[in-house]
């Protein structure tokens, strides 16, 4: 019997390679995301190269009531959920503390923070029932280290950095693994989302270097999901080779 991956956020970017990644490995797989017509282009795509069975589930992480009614009511065949990739999540401008927006504040913590918080508290009782199961919660560097005019998104991903750490110590007692991966610099549509739009503007921040692509976050999630059932990845960082940290980047 094929294994189950639930990755919310899976129309782009991180979700779209993991979703990827893993159908190609045999996995079925429940993808979650805001965009209608592009979560099922995504589903359709992955079940005509992998032949693999897809469950596309259409609610925005912030809604809590929606989160609750998809992931509580789904078929029985799709309980067994071995691994929940939280990757939902978006930075929302680049200002300084005075300037930035409260409405982008509370976006980014309505969506990295409570998101998060929903959709495992949703899933865990399948977890807990298998006495088994794997979170991997997308991070960032950002969560490490604050930089200029980051306020409310590296608040927000020092949350889920908190919350990996809350839900290992809790979750112990059921056999739960939890991993934090925590991306550095990576070339998606997230400076476009973060840039509101401003191509130009998104494009300059990888300039004069390779980031990441979605592609090496998939390799590491599966890297660290295929693990033997005794060993658990807590935390990883990924920076490209240009990269140091969320501050200090080199582009030559």
């Amino acid at each position: 019997m094929n294994k189950i991956i639930l990755i919310t956020g899976a129309t782009s970017g991180f979700g779209k390679a993991i979703a990827e990644k893993f159908a190609a490995n045999g996995w079925n797989c429940i993808i979650t995301g805001r965009r209608a017509e592009r979560l099922q282009q995504v589903a359709a795509d992955l079940t005509a190269a992998y032949g693999i069975n897809v469950l596309p589930l259409v609610f925005d992480v912030q809604q809590k009531e929606a989160v609750f009614q998809q992931l509580q009511n789904q078929p029985e065949a799709w309980k067994s959920i071995d691994i929940l990739v939280n990757n939902a999540g978006l930075a929302l401008g680049r200002d300084n503390f005075e300037d930035a927006s409260l409405e982008d504040w509370e976006t980014m913590i309505d969506t990295n923070v409570k998101g998060l918080l929903y959709v495992s508290k949703a899933i865990l009782p399948y977890m807990i029932a298998q006495g088994k199961g794997h979170i991997i919660n997308i991070g960032s560097i950002a969560g490490k280290e604050v930089y200029l005019n980051g306020n409310g998104y590296c608040a927000s991903k020092f949350a889920v950095d908190a919350i990996s750490k809350a839900q290992r110590i809790d979750l112990l007692k059921h056999k739960i693994k939890v991993t934090a991966i925590q991306p550095g610099a990576v070339d998606t549509e997230f400076s476009i989302v973060r840039f509101k739009g401003d191509a130009q503007k998104a494009n300059s921040m990888y300039e004069g270097y390779e980031p990441l692509h979605a592609e090496d976050i998939a390799d590491a999630c599966y890297y660290c999901a295929t693990l033997p059932p005794h060993v658990c990845i807590n935390d990883l960082v990924i920076t490209c080779t240009a990269q140091a940290n969320s501050v200090y980047t080199y582009k030559g």
